[in-house]
This record gives structure tokens, sequence and C-alpha cells, in this order.
């Protein structure tokens, strides 16, 4: 069963324990997902809510389609696109437990805390130097990649609760993170 032929809040809790993984010309970056969130379609929340756009389009293509995009006009995060062609879903890549190239991390967040460089959207986007030109790169064909989880984690080890840093559809059950794993941007 390919995992990106599964509903999208499937799909946001079995890419917990995948490893996503970045090949830049400065080295190769990765990390261990922890956290992610679901957006549908139906949802306030979700950029595909009102209608396709250029900006969100995207979330309209083939599952496995990478969606950046720039939240108050600084920060970018990255999506990866679910469900079915022409419907616009996607799971937000929430938090990283880094596990590759994590001088290289520490460098381009100017920080060297491990526990505080993928424990965010915008702090792994940065750490893993995900940029908006790899905006409809797909996740299994591009340098941009996930790769599967040497162990499952068990549905005992995910939390499942509400979204965070959003005001609509804040109230959905749509976050998933690991349990106690350090590396989640909040609890």
């Amino acid at each position: 069963m390919n995992l990106l032929d599964l509903d999208t809040l499937s799909v946001a809790k079995q890419l917990l324990g995948y490893t996503l993984v970045h090949e830049s010309d400065e080295g190769i970056t990765a990390g261990i997902i922890v956290e992610t969130e679901g957006y549908l379609q139906g949802d306030p929340a979700c950029h595909a809510y009102r209608r396709k756009t250029e900006r969100n389009a995207p979330m309209f293509g083939e599952a496995g389609n990478i969606y950046v995009y720039q939240i108050y006009g600084m920060h970018f995060c990255v999506n990866i696109s679910t469900n079915q062609k022409d419907v616009g879903e996607a799971v937000l890549i929430r938090a990283l437990q880094p596990t590759i190239g994590i001088d290289l991390m520490q460098k381009r967040r100017g920080t060297t805390s491990i526990k505080n460089l993928c424990s965010g959207p915008a702090k792994l986007v940065q750490a893993m130097q995900i940029h908006k030109g790899m905006n409809d790169w797909h996740i299994l064909k591009d340098d941009l990649k996930i790769t599967p989880p040497s162990v499952i984690i068990p549905e005992s080890d995910i939390i499942t609760t509400t979204r965070i840093g959003i005001t609509q559809g804040a109230d959905l059950p749509y976050r998933f993170y690991i349990k106690n794993n350090p590396f989640i941007s909040k609890k």
C-alpha cells in the first residue's frame, strides 16, 4: 500500500516516523517526522478551502506534491499534498527530530540547540533549507524526499490533538505527534 493513497488524516498520522531528507549542494540534512497537521478541503483553515489559486495549486496536484508557502511575510512552511488530484488537501510537517547534517542545520539556524533546530514548521524549513523553488516538487521523485521508518509508530504512541497557530478550525483534532518526543513544537 502506498502511504500517499490514504486519506489526509491517515497520511498525517502515518508520516510520523518517516524521515524527511534534503539533498542539497551544501550536503544532506534529514530528520524524523515527529509532528504533523492535516488540512482538508472543507476545513476553514485549509488554503484550498475557498478554491484553487496559483498559490495553493500544488495542493490540487497528485498526492505527494510539495506545497511551500510563506506565512507572516517572512517564514516558510512545507506541506505534502494528499488525497486525489483536484482535491486540495495536504499535511503540514510541523516538527522533525534531526538525524543527519546536524552541524549544517545548526549553521543555517544560528543555534547549537539540537532540540530547537526543527521544533516548528518555520524552523525545520530553515534548518533543512527548504525554499519556495521546491513548490510543486514531488516527495518521492526530487531532492526533498521522505523515506519509510525502520519501525512503524504504534497508534498508542500517537497523540491526536487540536492544531496550533491558527484561528479558524483550531478546534479540529487534526494535529498528531509522537508521544513523549522532545522535538515536537509544543504539547
